[in-house]
């Protein structure tokens, strides 16, 4: 079993949170003890007198263990924008990013990493979400969300991944349009068309059950 796994998708908004803490459940309910971080985050709230990030809430919710909110997300803005931008006056170090990891792999067995937007999304105005996995040196998860264009987006991501040289362990599928039609054609299109497997389906729904979408995966 790896250390941990980097979470990235074919876009913004594709699902990567829900199958992020779904995977986590799957983890724990396999014996191992887990954390979640999300080190970067925009669009934050202010609460008890600090900044933070729905989805890193949840991921502290979900872990095996109490984290503290500064480990799971270093970063957090309030501009619901792309970090290069919300972090002007206080840009990302990747340096910093690791040490906080390496703190996090000593606490819990697996540690899963959600990033920020997709795969070549900037980070600071240098470096993006590509090289933060390769600082950490994970395997990579991609989540695509199936609907209208995520064959040539899935595909696109892919093929980046595998030339940063990282390992992809796989990917999984998040149905985020209702509507969509030929949903398990496009599915099975991505299936051929990466050399990675899937998985696991997350099946589209308006409020996430995570016992449910984690019983849809399987590493």
């Amino acid at each position: 079993m790896e250390k941990g796994y980097f979470i990235t998708g074919t876009d913004t908004n594709v699902g990567k949170t829900w199958a992020t803490i779904a995977l986590m459940r799957y983890l724990k309910n396999q014996g191992k003890s887990v954390a979640g971080m999300k080190p970067v985050a925009s669009g934050c709230l202010m609460q008890d007198g600090q900044l933070k990030n729905e989805d890193a809430l949840l991921m502290q919710e979900n872990a095996s263990l109490q984290i503290d909110y500064d480990l799971i997300n270093p970063y957090a803005y309030e501009s619901p924008v792309s970090p290069h931008i919300a972090g002007i006056n206080n840009p990302v170090k990747l340096n910093q990013l690791v040490a906080k990891f390496e703190r996090l792999k000593n606490l819990a067995d697996i540690v899963v990493v959600e990033g920020a937007g997709g795969w070549y999304s900037p980070l600071n105005e240098r470096e993006t979400n590509s090289d933060l996995a390769i600082a950490l040196s994970l395997p990579v998860i991609l989540v695509v969300a199936i609907r209208l264009g995520c064959i040539n987006h899935a595909r696109l991501t892919y093929q980046a991944i595998a030339q940063s040289g990282v390992n992809c362990a796989g990917w999984i599928a998040v149905c985020t349009d209702s509507e969509l039609l030929n949903r398990d054609e496009n599915i099975l299109s991505i299936k051929a068309a990466v050399a990675v497997p899937l998985l696991g389906v997350l099946p589209y729904t308006e409020v996430a059950d995570f016992d449910f979408l984690s019983g849809q995966l399987k590493l």
